[in-house]
């Protein structure tokens, strides 16, 4: 079949790689810049160099055999390397996190910077409607999106799917990234759960990294819905005033920061399998279907392609 596969992160490439393997045609569409989604990673300039964040998810781990297989391809691939300092058991993207996005794109058919913004069902199949889309006639449409954002496309065609969408919170998150002149002195590399704060990483930790002194600071999620609609401005000041309160003591002076807003950081859990509806040729997949690891969304994907295949 000709599919159509709306989200480019995880959960879409997985899923579109394996449909690739069953001898399908896929074409992703996706509203960012580049790949990554919430495993993205930020670069700042300053005085002619370039700092790096991993802003998004700070790490994964691993347990179903059929992810640890596909991590192992990535470790020999030098894509994929442990983090000791967040735990054994943690995983990063080398030398950014979005390091295994950018190789499973490399294999796919990917329109980057294609807002969605509904589908349209004809007598000849589905057809994506958008700013920049193309008129193209797709017999599957896969909706890989955020819970919150895959609703108002399920919605009018596979309600009972559009309705577990949207009964599936997103937890939101915002995220500080600052560079200081030196290293923060007797500072571990993470820190966790300190007031406001629910995350605190150096990313010059983790390996293949440059060594400048670069911070990701990450609300807690009951602190960032409180803050949700402030400006990004208010938000990045007082997560570096919590910051600088759970050292205990005066930060160095600032060489470059900037807050982003995650609004659907981390996934609810629907507790199910992927969505599939074979007669309209409608499914979804994500993590918010299984629960909020990088991991679900891999598995998540693979599952509906595979669901789709044993349709044909």
């Amino acid at each position: 079949m000709k599919i159509a596969i709306v989200g480019a992160g995880m959960a879409g490439m997985s899923c579109a790689l394996r449909l690739g393997e069953l001898g399908h045609e896929v074409a992703l569409f996706d509203k960012g810049r580049g790949p990554g989604g919430r495993m993205a990673t930020r670069r700042i300039e300053h005085d002619g160099r370039m700092l790096h964040f991993d802003h998004g998810a700070q790490y994964f781990t691993v347990r179903d055999p059929r992810f640890a297989a596909q991590v192992e391809a990535w470790e020999r691939g030098g894509i994929v390397a442990r983090w000791p300092e967040a735990g054994a058991e943690a995983w990063v993207g080398t030398p950014a996190m979005n390091a295994p996005l950018k190789a499973m794109a490399s294999h796919l058919d990917l329109r980057f910077g294609t807002r969605i913004d509904s589908l349209d069902r004809t007598g000849e199949g589905w057809r994506l409607l958008g700013d920049g889309v193309t008129d193209a006639i797709f017999e599957a449409v896969v909706v890989a999106l955020p819970a919150e954002q895959a609703a108002p496309l399920l919605t009018p065609h596979a309600k009972t799917m559009g309705a577990l969408a949207a009964a599936t919170a997103s937890d939101p998150c915002w995220t500080l990234m600052v560079a200081f002149s030196k290293p923060l002195s007797n500072v571990e590399a993470t820190l966790r759960d300190a007031g406001p704060i629910g995350w605190a990483a150096r990313n010059s930790t983790k390996p293949q990294r440059s060594d400048e002194e670069c911070w990701v600071v990450q609300g807690s999620p009951e602190w960032s819905r409180a803050h949700l609609e402030e400006d990004a401005e208010m938000a990045g000041a007082a997560l570096l005033d919590a910051f600088s309160d759970a050292v205990g003591a005066p930060l160095p002076p600032i060489l470059a920061s900037s807050a982003h807003r995650w609004r659907y950081a981390k996934s609810g859990a629907a507790g199910t399998q992927p969505l599939w509806d074979d007669a309209q040729r409608i499914g979804a997949c994500g993590d918010w279907l299984i629960a909020p690891r990088v991991e679900a969304a891999y598995l998540s994907g693979l599952e509906l392609a595979e669901t789709i295949g044993a349709g044909e």
